[in-house]
């Protein structure tokens, strides 16, 4: 059958390590809370990670390789309603290994999550994402990305999951389907900070999972600042669990969420005496 030859071919892609090389986001490593902005209130992001050290995966050309490479990306958003916010992705890219400096593609997406008066500990929601690339960032081009969103908090504890299915949309490798990128965090806050440990996890298309050794596994641990308002400050170190996604990879988070002003009421004319 058509079906099951596909599965099969993409069962032996994951055997013998032939192309595609499946990867998941190196320009943004977070995981989603289910928080999002309030109505028509923006907020900014700046992610800078760095992969000095890690990811050691050959690449083919013209995909350059992630092992050295550093990234920035900014990230505006803006609330459209109690439930739905709209992003963007602008990404920069140095190649340490040759020394370029590089525009590495835009992706925009559309958030939708439950409102804050849907649970006091429960948040649920779905981010929508497409995305072009560079081919020497994404030798497919042109992606997308489902992003489920589960989370429990509470004062102290936030748990939350990200289920991802990151399906390309051109290229060599549209055709076998989405690939799964599990991402994971848990965080305590103790004090004016939160502790963290985050997961991150490429494990290849649904039909065929690849073998562990070819999988992306990492863990983080992260740190982020609580005690400053509208501020974000996220560190995290992370360390490569798997042959492909062996090394340190460092990122920070620097984000900003600004106050809408409230516009007074017009004052009713006052009374002649």
């Amino acid at each position: 059958m058509r079906g099951g030859s596909l599965v099969a071919r993409c069962m032996l892609i994951g055997v013998f390590g032939a192309t595609p090389s499946w990867a998941g986001d190196p320009f943004e490593i977070e995981v989603y809370d289910g928080t999002s902005n309030a109505v028509w209130v923006p907020g900014i992001e700046l992610h800078l990670n760095s992969w000095a050290t890690g990811n050691r995966r050959d690449y083919e050309a013209p995909e350059a390789p992630l092992h050295g490479q550093i990234h920035a990306t900014l990230e505006p958003s803006l609330g459209i309603t109690p439930f739905w916010e709209l992003g963007g992705y602008l990404q920069a890219a140095w190649r340490t290994e040759d020394g370029v400096v590089d525009w590495a593609g835009v992706k925009l997406r559309s958030k939708l999550v439950t409102p804050e008066s849907f649970h006091p500990n429960w948040r649920f929601g779905v981010n929508l994402e497409i995305s072009y690339l560079p081919s020497a960032y994404d030798h497919d081009r042109w992606g997308s990305e489902v992003r489920p969103i589960l989370a429990w908090h509470n004062p102290r504890w936030l748990f939350a999951l990200n289920p991802i299915l990151d399906q390309p949309l051109a290229g060599a490798d549209a055709k076998y389907g989405p690939s799964f990128d599990p991402a994971t965090k848990i965080a305590v806050t103790v004090g004016p900070v939160a502790l963290g440990v985050e997961y991150y996890a490429t494990l290849g298309p649904l039909g065929a999972i690849l073998p562990w050794s070819r999988q992306e596994q990492q863990i983080f641990e992260a740190v982020g600042l609580l005690a400053v308002p509208h501020l974000e400050l996220n560190l995290g170190l992370g360390e490569g669990l798997t042959a492909d996604s062996a090394g340190v990879v460092f990122k920070t988070i620097v984000g900003w969420e600004f106050e809408r002003e409230e516009i007074p009421a017009p004052r009713a004319p006052s009374r002649a005496r």
